[in-house]
């Protein structure tokens, strides 16, 4: 039963809460919830402070016998002529939760100040707390190991919707371009193309706006600068200072805190050709768009290029193996074309699904149907290398469709008993996002990392 005072103080309590119910609920709570936070499981801080205790204690122990126990005799007779005399003070039902409370207060304090100065040396001008910081790390840890096949624009937005759901991202890019600064490269210096690459690190790294500006950068003057990326000649300067493509990746990556892994597809010099339905024979990755042709065959030189070892591993050990978005025939199929991604893919026993563009593309999928990406990808593949196919759900706004359609470009039709009679599972979500200004569209990076992880949840 509870006493008549006891009653009273909380009504007192109650109504003080109610008065001063939105400084409570803005200041008091966000800082207990931080210090709760220390409490979750899987930070590794907690085990280690309470060693940390444990030691100290041990420590003085030690010294205490190393000294014939004196100090331990005097002590605990001094404790006890304090909690004497305490007790004679006040009783122990206040004293006790007293001291309790005071050393509870002090214990979060120190602990709070300490944190505190930590995070302001390891991120001076960052306004996130430490203990997100670590929630954060531990949770991206623990995601599941994900390989991402592509290359182009395509794969560095998917990439960018990924990282916040895991750290154990490979992204498998392409090296069969041979345009732009990446073919310059390529011709003057026989470094493998950098530019999917480039794309891929900034958008894995964690600075990545400005990061991405950056990689970006054209120079525009200067014999022999003039139209190449800031990106491409730090990767290509890496190369020489590492002796080879994979450890300049790898030392880019550590350099500019990328969160996961991105290779490229084999070390080979690839080089893509691809047989028309009118009989033309094109050689170049980038002189395929510009044919204008209907594609009937894609291959590349050498004829079985040898893949990274590096990338079979990453897809035998993934949780998930994402192929796409990108350039149908110029930065997907490129990496197919490779025997070894192709039987690793066919072999693996995790959900597999194939991101479909939104619009066709003109010069390679014009007038294409979600059937024929999937066809064309089965036509290099003796057995199928996805599970679904994620589709665009809405098609774009009028205005979109017109600029788009000018360019003979249009919305890539479902075609869904094509796609049914493969034994493919159709995904359909809203996963774009149109540009106000441009009137383009493109896939959006968080909407499409939500699904696939939803469907990858799922499975």
């Amino acid at each position: 039963m509870i006493h008549g005072p006891f009653k009273s103080a909380l009504r007192k309590l109650k109504s003080e809460q109610r008065k001063w119910g939105n400084t409570v609920s803005q200041h008091t709570p966000q800082q207990v919830n931080r210090w709760f936070k220390w409490l979750s499981p899987g930070l590794f801080v907690k085990r280690w402070l309470m060693i940390s205790v444990i030691g100290v204690s041990l420590i003085f122990l030690g010294f205490a016998i190393w000294v014939k126990l004196t100090p331990i005799y005097r002590i605990g007779s001094f404790v006890a002529r304090g909690l004497e005399t305490v007790t004679n003070l006040m009783p122990n039902y206040i004293s006790g939760p007293l001291l309790l409370g005071s050393g509870l207060f002090f214990l979060f304090w120190g602990q709070s100040r300490t944190v505190g100065s930590i995070t302001e040396v390891l991120q001076p001008e960052s306004g996130q707390e430490l203990v997100d910081v670590l929630l954060t790390h531990r949770r991206l840890n623990r995601g599941p190991k994900m390989v991402v096949v592509g290359g182009g624009t395509g794969l560095s937005t998917l990439l960018r919707g990924l990282k916040h759901y895991s750290a154990n991202i490979t992204a498998i890019v392409t090296v069969a371009d041979d345009g732009g600064s990446s073919g310059r490269l390529r011709r003057e210096m026989g470094i493998l193309p950098p530019g999917d690459i480039r794309n891929c690190i900034a958008a894995l790294a964690d600075e990545e706006k400005l990061l991405t500006e950056l990689f970006q950068y054209r120079f525009q003057a200067g014999d022999g600068l003039s139209g190449h990326s800031f990106g491409n000649l730090f990767i290509t300067a890496m190369r020489d200072i590492t002796g080879d493509l994979e450890q300049a990746i790898a030392a880019s990556s550590k350099v500019l805190a990328v969160q996961g892994r991105v290779l490229p597809a084999t070390l080979d010099d690839v080089r893509l050709w691809a047989e028309l339905e009118d009989g033309r024979y094109i050689e170049g990755e980038s002189n395929i768009p510009e044919a204008h042709g209907k594609i009937r065959r894609i291959g590349c030189f050498p004829e079985h290029p040898k893949a990274l070892p590096a990338v079979v591993k990453a897809i035998k050990a993934a949780d998930y193996i994402i192929i796409g978005p990108g350039s149908l025939y110029t930065s997907i199929i490129p990496n197919l074309l490779i025997p070894d991604i192709q039987t690793a893919i066919a072999n693996a026993t995790v959900p597999r699904i194939y991101i479909c563009n939104v619009m066709t593309q003109p010069g390679e999928t014009d007038n294409y149907t979600v059937g024929d990406h999937l066809d064309a990808i089965d036509r290099n593949s003796p057995e199928r290398l996805y599970d679904a196919v994620l589709v665009q759900k809405t098609p774009p706004s009028p205005e979109v469709l017109e600029n788009y359609a000018a360019e003979n470009s249009h919305p890539v039709y479902l075609d869904r008993e094509a796609v049914a009679k493969k034994g493919c599972r159709i995904i359909l979500a809203n996963v774009m996002r149109e540009d106000e200004n441009t009137h383009r569209v493109r896939h959006d990076p968080q909407r499409l990392a939500r699904v696939l992880m939803r469907w990858y949840g799922g499975q």
